[in-house]
């Protein structure tokens, strides 16, 4: 039986906070975290071990694996592959969910206009791999000791709807698959994606319905959509996801265009969210993707401003 986090358990770790010893500034906030939470190690470093060693140093044990060394995990040797489950298992964590591109590519009967800019994070795959694809994802996530599998829902055309009926078709061949390989797909809500908002995540994963897809609600992503949320989107998945990315966002003042804040500088309730996952009894995995970005560029620092805003609306939730 899965555990979940009771509210008694959560005051429990909290209360176990207020008691720990104060640190420094530049020291990692090592006090118990009461959620299975790591973060996307390419968003700290693209060298595995530092990403890890950052990790540790928060006193998290899981992480996600979307590139690593520049290179995506899904275009990696089998000799890269073992090399990296070497490193992992050497520092004790778990790997909560392989962060595959599959479906980040054009719908074959609508395709996106091929001018529109796309962060493929270094994978170059089309529909004619998704089979291929799909299989060696799901071997990766055995050989990572992780049942997950993060997928998307095509380029996003200039309308979603006439793309649906071709995105669900496919959705539901890619998970008659995973339940054949024991593996649980989770597919993300995605701004540059067919499904981008947690109403269009609901939707899809309502009418696919299968315990063998699941949510990856993103709330950030839901926010430059001009979705509220909390509660707005996530009302809509409620129930319906197996991971999260946490990540925030605000509108530039000057431009009024959505810029990437860390956790607890932009608009998203995330108190309100982490007290409803808590009273949902959410035990699911959840990653840190930092996206924001400091003046000076440095992922490692802009992480680590993302990690100790999150960890402060965790206390304060």
């Amino acid at each position: 039986m899965k555990h979940r986090c009771t509210r008694r358990e959560f005051c429990k770790a909290v209360g176990a906070w207020g008691a720990a010893t104060s640190f420094a500034a530049a020291v990692p906030d090592a006090r118990p975290v009461p959620f299975k939470l790591g973060v996307i190690t390419d968003e700290i470093s693209a060298d595995l071990d530092q990403a890890l060693e950052f990790i540790a140093g928060y006193s998290l044990s899981y992480c996600e694996l979307r590139t690593i060394g520049g290179k995506n995990i899904m275009s990696m040797s089998q000799a890269e592959l073992e090399n990296a489950k070497q490193i992992i298992e050497k520092r004790g964590f778990h790997v909560s969910d392989i962060g595959s591109p599959i479906y980040k590519w054009n719908l074959p009967e609508m395709p996106a206009q091929a001018s529109e800019k796309r962060d493929t994070f270094n994978a170059q795959f089309t529909e004619q791999d998704a089979e291929d694809v799909l299989m060696k994802s799901f071997q990766i996530a055995k050989l990572f000791g992780t049942e997950k599998v993060r997928i998307f829902s095509y380029w996003r055309v200039k309308d979603p709807d006439q793309a649906y009926p071709h995105v669900v078709e496919r959705l539901k061949k890619a998970t008659a698959l995973a339940e054949q390989n024991k593996i649980l797909l989770v597919l993300e809500n995605e701004p540059s994606c067919n499904v981008a908002t947690g109403a269009e995540l609901g939707r899809i994963l309502r009418d696919i319905d299968s315990p063998w897809m699941r949510g990856n609600w993103d709330p950030g992503n839901a926010a430059v959509m001009n979705e509220i949320p909390y509660p707005d989107g996530y009302n809509r998945v409620r129930g319906l996801f197996r991971h999260v990315h946490i990540k925030d966002a605000a509108r530039d003042p000057q431009t009024g265009k959505w810029r990437w804040r860390p956790v607890g500088g932009g608009v998203i309730d995330f108190h309100g969210q982490f007290e409803a996952f808590i009273k949902d009894g959410y035990d699911g995995t959840m990653s840190l993707e930092t996206h924001y970005r400091r003046p000076d560029g440095n992922k490692m620092e802009s992480t680590r401003e993302s990690m100790d805003g999150l960890l402060k609306v965790i206390r304060n939730a």
